[in-house]
């Protein structure tokens, strides 16, 4: 189950899609370039290759746990070493800290590859950045003077702790306390459930990023905190001291991603967990989106990644399962699957969809730079109205996605895909997750419609319609009327879509509510579908100017075509369920059910 670094298509997504040497080019990343990124992006390559995808089978026996702690896998606590000592846990984390500072966009196809060669693995860097991302923006700066050096250098890691056993999306059902003492500090006491990475034996420090209640704290979302509770106290030197009161007190039992420990905590069974508060008190949850944010687009990476495995293995397999002379095939002799018409469908099925959300993530990628570092006010504020309006697409299609190829892959593999043997089902059963953690597809496809929506009266919805509009008249210009229809028909699916949940969202949300997943489908199809314009657009016009990369252009038109043709049709069912289909979801007495 070898993993091959797809560079050439993340090269051709980052330079030409979502335009890298302008992001370069942003104030703060002076020092970054288009041929530094091409290094780092060859060296990450070869260690995700290397190191990172040897390790993914045996990371699937799991992590172990006793009453003294988890014991990660041998394999990961290697790779860790090798991770932390090459310096990638640093590589978006901020400089002043020890990080690298590079932008997103960079990071964002470092992640890739790591989630690709190892997703239980890549999950606690992951973590890490969201809570080094959370402290540089919110905690004091004694706080991250202490904290961040060595969580940018991987000596520590972080996490991201929120769901209670009676409280998952619901944060306003958090009962976890709080409570002050003598010292200027709190002592934390609760139970916390889902917590990737939460407990391990890899870094000798964990930090801990809590939401908890103050005791005067009123109900709801708004009497949240936010603390730091880190497992080892740390001295005013750094050096480590006691034992916190926060332990693991047992592992989940899962479908996937056996290699990362999903941990239950219990804080304060001797006292009292040590926390800091983070920022002011009352206002954890917002603090905990900018974390959350990272993490979404993070996971849709993910999505996208697992997805790019299992089509690599898919692939690996069809060439070489040979079964069938076939219909309409002039051997007289068995050939290898990939021959058959419904198994190259099903190929590029999946790999028109990974090229799309690899374009459609490194743009939200950019806008999310752009947003922080653009040196005109209007401009962030532009970009970062598309980042939050990207951001549930991106992480909600890309996962949703995720278990269509992976299923795919295996389909391929025919029955013995269902053997775990032949790898590919881990792939299946690790993608799972993701359409899951860091916000279900229901609560992303609400936010879309609500927040992103409604709320701006459907602003960023059709100025981004708009420029699909534009990319389907450029598709004409130059011939490619087969993918300029189809995707000039799926944006105006998309827009009536956006006419009627304006129309509606007011007096009866239930309504635009009951096609909020579809709608989240539909956009991820016509976004997807205007990235994939948008690169037979290049091209074209590379090929038009005599690059002599042929094949590789070629084949990218190619790919864009299938999409049109055979992805974009998709949403005309999807519009239909979602405009006259909606009355349906609710008809039904729930007797009935």
């Amino acid at each position: 189950m070898i993993y091959h670094a797809p560079l050439k298509d993340i090269r051709f997504a980052l330079n030409e899609l979502a335009d890298l040497a302008a992001v370069c080019s942003l104030p703060g990343y002076e020092d970054c370039s288009v041929d530094l990124v091409d290094a780092i992006l060859e060296e990450a390559a070869k260690f995700a290759e290397g190191v990172l995808a040897p390790t993914n089978v045996a990371g699937d026996k799991g992590s172990r746990w006793d009453a003294s702690g988890v014991t990660a896998p041998p394999e990961f606590k290697a790779a860790w070493k090798e991770y932390v000592d090459a310096g990638w846990v640093g590589l978006r984390a901020p400089a002043e800290y020890g990080g690298q500072g590079l932008p997103a966009l960079v990071a964002l196809a470092a992640e890739e590859m790591w989630c690709s060669s190892n997703l239980a693995f890549s999950l606690a860097p992951m973590l890490t950045l969201g809570a080094i991302e959370t402290l540089h923006h919110h905690a004091s700066e004694e706080l991250r003077a202490l904290y961040l050096p060595r969580m940018a250098s991987g000596e520590w890691t972080g996490t991201m702790d929120l769901t209670e056993p009676q409280a998952g999306s619901d944060l306003a059902q958090v009962r976890c306390k709080a409570t002050p003492d003598a010292e200027g500090r709190y002592r934390i006491s609760g139970q916390k459930i889902f917590i990737t990475w939460g407990d391990h034996d890899m870094a000798a420090n964990i930090v801990h990023l809590v939401l908890a209640r103050l005791p005067d704290a009123p109900p709801g979302v708004k009497g949240i905190s936010l603390f730091l509770v880190p497992k080892f106290l740390v001295d005013a030197d750094g050096s480590l001291g006691e034992r916190n009161d926060v332990r693991c007190v047992s592992l989940e039992h899962k479908l996937g991603i056996h290699g990362s420990p999903t941990a239950v905590l219990s804080y304060g069974d001797g006292g009292g967990a040590i926390g800091y508060l983070v920022g002011e008190a009352h206002k954890g949850l917002a603090y905990m989106f900018t974390m959350m944010n990272h993490a979404r687009l993070g996971v849709g990476v993910e999505g996208m990644a697992v997805s790019e495995r299992a089509y690599q293995k898919a692939v690996e397999y069809a060439r070489e399962r040979v079964q069938c002379r076939g219909i309409g095939l002039d051997s007289p002799d068995s050939v290898p699957i990939i021959r058959h018409p419904d198994v190259r469908r099903m190929l590029l099925t999946m790999r028109a969809q990974i090229e799309a959300q690899r374009a459609l993530a490194c743009y939200a990628a950019a806008a999310l730079d752009r947003a922080a570092r653009h040196p005109v006010e209007s401009e962030r504020a532009r970009n970062q109205s598309l980042l939050n309006f990207l951001i549930p697409i991106v992480k909600g299609w890309n996962t949703e996605q995720a278990t269509e190829i992976t299923s795919l892959a295996m389909q391929i593999h025919g029955g013995s895909g269902y053997i775990e043997d032949a790898g590919v089902a881990q792939y299946f059963r690790d993608s799972r997750i993701t359409s899951i953690y860091e916000g279900t597809t229901g609560i992303q496809a609400l936010d879309l419609i609500g927040r992103k929506i409604a709320s701006e009266h459907g602003r960023t919805a059709r100025t981004l319609l708009t420029e699909v509009v534009v990319t389907v008249e450029k598709l004409h210009a130059i011939g490619l009327a087969s993918l300029a229809n189809n995707l000039g028909l799926a944006a105006a699916h998309a827009g009536r879509c956006v006419d009627f949940i304006l129309a509606n969202y007011g007096d009866d949300p239930q309504l635009p509510a009951a096609g909020a997943v579809p709608f989240l489908h539909l956009m991820g199809l016509v976004l997807g579908g205007w990235q994939m314009g948008r690169a037979a657009l290049v091209a074209s016009q590379r090929l038009s100017d005599g690059d002599d990369d042929v094949a590789f252009l070629r084949t990218k038109l190619m790919i864009a075509r299938f999409y049109g043709e055979h992805l974009l049709p998709r949403t005309h069912g999807l519009a239909a369920a979602i405009t006259d289909g909606a009355a349906s979801v609710m008809a039904l007495d729930e007797a009935q059910f």
